[in-house]
């Protein structure tokens, strides 16, 4: 009999998109249960050979009574699966599975894919970081996918340093991302490509105003938009359309074209663990704008690989854009393909594969 790893996550379809490669490595060594709510790849998963556990879990906020709920469901899942190793994702799988593993006995490692909104409020700081101080006492190893992040735990004690393990975010499928020479558009018009949640803490308000001031002395652009919106930015969504500054294609399983067709990939979040859309963007080879925070920074190589601007800076964002825009076809192509070589060297994701499976003894 093989043994048992247990992945727990609150999203199945971030847990395919990114740790697929992970997953399918495991299960040639070990029967693989995954613990997550069914909203889309729970399929899949079954189809690679996955145990899949229908998981009931509210990703955001912290309600006593669901959560109590949530803790029963671990608690059962422990009960009939009996791991031998289990890995976790996310604040709620990381907190409450965490602390399961530790009281048990388990082996685990939890994954720290960012501070997220909870660290960003300084009442609620201090609870989750005592949870996390709970929840990760006696792992294995606690991944964390920047240094800035893995430093934030172990100066406020949250984790021991020693347990620590530094990736560079889940690394980058460079064949699915294959490097595409820029292409010629029909509109003759430079595309800038904003792909993720349209939201407040994505930097959204200041991605908008740029792109408004920008067109006001340019319209030689368009800024392609790929996301779900939050209802405050419908009407902002809109506008921007209706005037020519964006097309709004919305959520879209497959982003490869749309890399492709971009001339560049703009992230000016506030905070990440690592940008997925970064890596992929430069493994495409495309140039990128992104914020100089934890988590955008490590995967960009200001004036090389693409731009580095102040987070939460209309400004700034502004200028970033502005000189894009004046680039040559010969600059932007090289430094795609400097970008590209970077994910090569740095953020293959089979590399990452290897060195979670090595931190973890499986």
């Amino acid at each position: 009999m093989k043994k048992k790893v247990l992945i727990v996550t609150n999203h199945s379809y971030m847990l395919w998109q990114f740790r697929r490669e992970l997953i399918n490595s495991l299960l040639k060594k070990y029967q693989v249960s995954i613990s997550t709510p069914f909203v889309g790849h729970e399929a899949d998963f079954a189809r690679i050979g996955c145990n899949m556990i229908q998981t009931d879990l509210e990703r955001r906020g912290m309600n006593p009574l669901h959560d109590f709920k949530l803790i029963g469901h671990y608690k059962q899942i422990l009960k009939d699966e009996d791991p031998d190793f289990i890995i976790t994702y996310s604040i709620k799988p990381n907190i409450y599975m965490g602390a399961l593993c530790a009281k048990q006995g388990i082996p685990y490692s939890v994954n720290i894919q960012g501070l997220g909104t909870a660290f960003q409020n300084p009442e609620l700081r201090i609870v989750v970081s005592r949870m996390y101080h709970h929840a990760c006492r006696k792992a294995k190893c606690i991944f964390f996918e920047n240094q800035s992040n893995a430093d934030f735990f172990s100066n406020k004690k949250i984790i021991k340093k020693d347990k620590a393990v530094v990736l560079p975010g889940a690394g980058v499928n460079l064949d699915q991302y294959a490097y595409t020479p820029y292409m010629t558009h029909d509109d003759h018009k430079f595309h800038f490509l904003y792909l993720g949640r349209i939201m407040h803490e994505k930097g959204i308000t200041e991605l908008f105003n740029a792109a408004k001031q920008l067109y006001q002395t340019n319209q030689n652009f368009v800024l392609d938009i790929i996301g779900f919106y939050e209802d405050e930015y419908k009407q902002s969504v809109e506008e921007l359309v209706s005037k020519g500054i964006a097309h709004f294609y919305g959520f879209q399983k497959n982003p490869v074209p749309f890399y492709q067709q971009a001339d560049c990939v703009i992230n000016p979040s506030y905070h990440e663990g690592m940008s997925n859309v970064l890596l992929e963007a430069a493994s495409v080879g495309r140039v990128v704008i992104a914020t100089d925070i934890p988590g955008c920074r490590e995967s960009v190589e200001n004036d090389r690989t693409g731009y580095l601007v102040k987070p939460k800076d209309t400004a700034s964002l502004l200028h970033a854009m502005e000189t894009v825009l004046s680039l040559s076809e010969h600059k932007l192509s090289e430094m795609g393909m400097d970008g590209h070589l970077k994910m090569e060297n740095e953020f293959n994701r089979y590399k990452v594969v290897k060195q979670v499976m090595e931190a973890c003894g499986l």
